[in-house]
């Protein structure tokens, strides 16, 4: 799967086309012309666009003429998060969202999603900025799931789960120094929030959650790889709907 368009009448064309792009890189320094051009196009629709040095286009472009400007496309369209919603309410339960806080490594974002799907949940929602998007990474370590479970890229993470909450969802961080997940009750509408891999729910978010839980940790290491985190958190939620 092709996520890389070199060159800029590609560029141009991927942008006019409304083709979902996560981001643009362009020659420092460049900014006449048609590059310019591409520039203003992509910051009118939200695109994140990138300076960077020539001998890093190179290598993005891995010997391609890239002309100064390579974008990178998702290789899945991204949904809504009213369609996700809806979605679940078609099932006939309670939406179960996974939200991710600034992941990215494509690896995590994948299994993930990868798990998401697995463990029924309606849909992904991660963040425009500071996150990876639906690369073909991605879409191969999902093992597919990308083609099933709906991912929804949103501008502001604190204000879109202000959204949920108004649509009767509550909201749990997952966070080391919160209670156990096993003495929570997550039956329900639910929107899980899985932090950055370093950093985890950055402090905005946190204080949009209505409630943190961590995973109970017994041994010398205390902390666990951001997807392994998420696919014990979405199961122990799977766990207290069956009871």
């Amino acid at each position: 799967m092709q996520d890389k368009i070199y060159g800029r009448n590609p560029v141009m064309e991927a942008l006019k086309s409304d083709r979902e792009i996560d981001k643009i890189f362009v020659k420092k320094g460049e900014k006449e012309g048609s590059l310019n051009t591409i520039i203003k196009k992509a910051r009118e629709k939200g695109i994140t666009v990138t300076e960077a040095e020539k001998q890093k286009l190179d290598m993005l472009a891995e010997g391609a003429n890239h002309q100064g400007v390579l974008a990178f496309a998702a290789v899945h369209s991204y949904s809504d998060v009213r369609d996700i919603l809806e979605k679940a309410r078609k099932k006939g339960h309670d939406p179960f969202i996974i939200i991710c806080d600034k992941i990215t490594d494509p690896h995590n974002l994948g299994s993930i999603i990868r798990t998401a799907n697995c463990a029924g949940a309606d849909g992904v929602i991660i963040p425009k900025h500071s996150s990876v998007g639906l690369n073909s990474t991605v879409a191969k370590t999902s093992a597919g799931a990308v083609e099933y479970t709906p991912v929804a890229k949103v501008t502001n993470i604190a204000r879109t789960i202000d959204d949920l909450k108004k649509e009767g969802l509550w909201i749990a961080g997952a966070d080391m120094g919160a209670g156990p997940m096993t003495k929570t009750d997550l039956k329900g509408a639910v929107g899980l929030v899985i932090g950055n891999e370093g950093e985890g729910i950055s402090r905005l978010v946190k204080e949009k959650c209505d409630f943190t839980v961590s995973i109970p940790m017994h041994g010398e290491i205390s902390s666990l790889n951001a997807s392994v985190a998420a696919a014990v958190l979405m199961y122990e939620i799977v766990r207290q709907r069956e009871l």
